[in-house]
């Protein structure tokens, strides 16, 4: 089939759910050639979100779990787009993308227009700050990891400058408040306790960790992790409290400044980095595009088959997808769990041309206190100890090997050159040794010929005489036929 009637689809947002479909699709048809797979993402690198905060905490290299999109396009057999898409046409199907600039400011991709006959949005989330005053200008979001690393400079910086003043610490000095207590602010604070106390060990000897180092996290419900069992949350709260955590519950901010936060309550909390991890929301280009249904958080109204409400070509997947939950009151929630069901559904259940599929998205139950208990020192709210980072081997354990190929398959990368000369060196030398073998065992063969012909038609060679010789047998003689043949 001529590469112009390839079916086209288009994928905006290389996220959790959007790179594992992307590398499902471009695997399975991709591949073979029955349809044109693209995904267009603003960044260079996908970085699984699910571990900013250890970024941001020191915790983990990005360099090191950062996957190159155009490698993985190429090992997958799908396209890659640079660029942020900023509108639609859904008349003329195509998805408009806005200039790439490169570091310096210079256009480096100019305005373009990409066609689909199957689009599915998979733009992610970001932080919802409820337009709180000061939170914009003074908090940090973990949305990307431009934002993880500025956190981990700030804390550095703020960790050296503390060290190095002659003075008294001022009230804010070294103090982190944490706004939100969902699963990020949980499992930040906890990496904080431990990073914080491991950079101070690095030559900052007047900081004493336990005495000036204070984390806060406040939470407006009633308790830290809603979205959890209350025997997980209750079990958490006192695993924080245990690392000199102090968790304020029902405690809404309504007020972030430079040097700290103030709630309704009129608690006034002092904080040299604020963090707000409180709620997402869909990003704000998303409201009302192209006239599809989008609700109060900007999120695409999807049916249970993932596709719109208002066009059965477009389908929206993770956290900008408003998808129902069957027997729940409230929406499928945004997890990476969530994202990599719904791409593992697309990727196997499409829609036929122009009409919807009758496979609904079964969606089991989300286990979100897997990741928690592998964040609080390696601990079950029963008191159990765990293994480290059972995020990495709890029920999301799959999507994050898939997508951790970053790291070996980009490792690998750079290590086949010295592996493919490495092999051809053993191959040479295998070889080599080989046919040594070979020789001996010829050698071998037409000695053992020799040998075993009869006594009276040997002659023994004046050589082997003076072997013999040096052998002696016991008699230091010269050997005769007999003594020859039993020697050899």
């Amino acid at each position: 089939m001529h590469a112009s009637e390839l079916h086209r689809v288009v994928i905006v947002g290389g996220g959790a759910g959007g790179i594992e479909l992307a590398t499902r699709l471009g695997d399975s048809l991709g591949r073979k050639g029955r349809a044109r797979v693209t995904l267009i993402d603003r960044s260079r690198t996908h970085l699984w979100k699910p571990l900013l905060h250890e970024f941001a905490a020191g915790s983990m290299d990005l360099d090191h779990h950062a996957l190159d999109y155009l490698a993985q396009a190429r090992w997958h057999h799908f396209r890659f787009q640079l660029g942020e898409m900023d509108g639609l046409d859904r008349w003329r199907k195509v998805v408009q993308v806005a200039p790439t600039f490169d570091e310096d400011g210079r256009e480096l991709i100019s305005r373009r227009e990409i066609p689909y006959d199957t689009l599915v949005m998979a733009v992610g989330s970001q932080t919802n700050d409820f337009g709180t005053p000061g939170a914009r200008e003074h908090a940090i979001s973990l949305d990307t990891a431009a934002q993880a690393e500025r956190f981990h400079t700030l804390l550095v910086n703020a960790c050296i400058r503390a060290n190095a003043q002659p003075g008294p610490l001022a009230p804010e000095q070294l103090k982190v408040a944490i706004i939100g207590a969902g699963a990020t602010g949980v499992e930040l604070a906890a990496e904080l306790h431990k990073t914080t106390r491991e950079l101070v060990a690095y030559g900052l000897d007047k900081i004493n960790p336990e005495k000036d180092v204070q984390l806060t996290i406040v939470e407006a419900a009633p308790r830290i992790l809603p979205a959890v069992p209350e025997r997980v949350s209750k079990a958490a709260a006192e695993l924080l409290r245990g690392l000199n955590v102090r968790v304020l519950t029902g405690e809404r901010v309504t007020e972030v400044r430079r040097d700290g936060v103030t709630t309704a309550g009129g608690t006034r909390i002092p904080a040299e980095l604020t963090v707000w991890a409180a709620g997402i929301k869909a990003p704000e280009f998303l409201k009302d595009i192209g006239g599809l249904e989008t609700n109060r958080l900007n999120q695409l109204v999807v049916r249970q088959t993932l596709d719109t409400t208002r066009d059965p070509d477009i389908f929206a997947i993770g956290d900008c997808a408003g998808c129902p939950w069957p027997g729940r009151s409230r929406d499928v929630p945004p997890t990476a769990q969530a994202a990599h069901q719904q791409a593992s559904h697309l990727a196997h259940v499409r829609a036929p041309a122009g009409g919807q599929t009758d496979h609904a998205l079964a969606l089991p139950r989300f286990r979100v206190a897997g990741i928690v208990r592998g964040v609080l020192h390696n601990r079950q709210p029963d008191g159990r100890a765990v293994r480290r980072h059972v995020l990495r081997r709890g029920p999301v354990r799959a999507l994050h090997v898939r997508l951790a190929l970053s790291h070996a398959r980009l490792r690998a990368a750079r290590l086949r050159q010295d592996a493919v000369r490495h092999a051809g060196e053993a191959h040479h030398a295998a070889h080599r040794a080989a046919r040594q073998t070979a020789l001996a065992a010829e050698r071998r063969q037409a000695l053992r010929r020799t040998v075993e012909c009869p006594p009276d038609s040997l002659r023994v060679p004046n050589i082997m005489k003076r072997a013999m010789r040096c052998h002696d047998f016991g008699s230091g003689r010269e050997a005769s036929r007999s003594q020859y043949l039993e020697y050899w």
